[in-house]
């Protein structure tokens, strides 16, 4: 029950993390929202017990995809421009339709925590009870990350890579891009300060 109080919870801070993102207009402020969103998701997983699918979350979603987006916001403006009012009920729309969907797939999905549930009675059984002799190791949260959800891993893996690759590449073009301002810059102040010298030189 108490397990059920702190999802509900979570899900709640998350629904009002959403609408603030929907309509806020500061960039900056939206990205710190979204890390947020992803840190609340993470402390979701782990309350449902998926804690590799939790630190995936807090890693790319709260970690890499918010230094990402940070890096590409000094690229652009920090303001998003509002879009036309059609355009917002279009996508209210959509997105309301999407949410009704999802929501009706699910309505056949057995109860959290439902001993009856067909995961209880043919895949954890079978992971806790024969993975030590198929796989050979003796953790069976090893053998399922490492054997039985090997390319789930490896996608995951990747997923992190590439944000990360991301992430350094979008940095080191900021770099590359403010160098020469820079430079300009002091060669700028190098010639007023040498035509500052010359000038003080005449007059004495």
């Amino acid at each position: 029950m108490s397990e059920e109080i702190i999802i509900v919870c979570l899900m709640v801070f998350m629904a009002m993390t959403g609408v603030a993102i929907a309509r806020l207009h500061n960039l900056f402020a939206v990205v710190m929202l979204t890390g947020i969103f992803s840190l609340l998701g993470a402390a979701a997983y782990v309350v449902l017990d998926a804690v590799d699918v939790a630190f995936t979350e807090a890693a790319v979603g709260a970690g890499i995809s918010t230094v990402l987006m940070l890096g590409t916001l000094a690229l652009t403006t920090s303001e998003e421009k509002p879009a036309p009012p059609k355009n917002m009920l279009a996508a209210l729309a959509v997105v309301g339709v999407t949410g009704g969907v999802l929501i009706y797939g699910t309505l056949d999905m057995p109860h959290y925590g439902d001993p009856n549930a067909p995961i209880h009675h043919h895949v954890a059984p079978r992971y806790l009870n024969d993975s030590g002799k198929e796989i050979g190791l003796p953790n069976a949260v090893t053998s399922v990350l490492a054997s039985y959800r090997g390319y789930d891993t490896f996608g995951e893996t990747f997923v992190i890579f590439t944000a990360a690759a991301g992430v350094l590449a979008i940095l080191g073009r900021v770099r590359r891009s403010r160098r020469p301002q820079i430079i300009a810059a002091k060669s700028k102040s190098a010639a007023e300060d040498a035509t500052g010298n010359a000038t003080g030189d005449k007059q004495s």
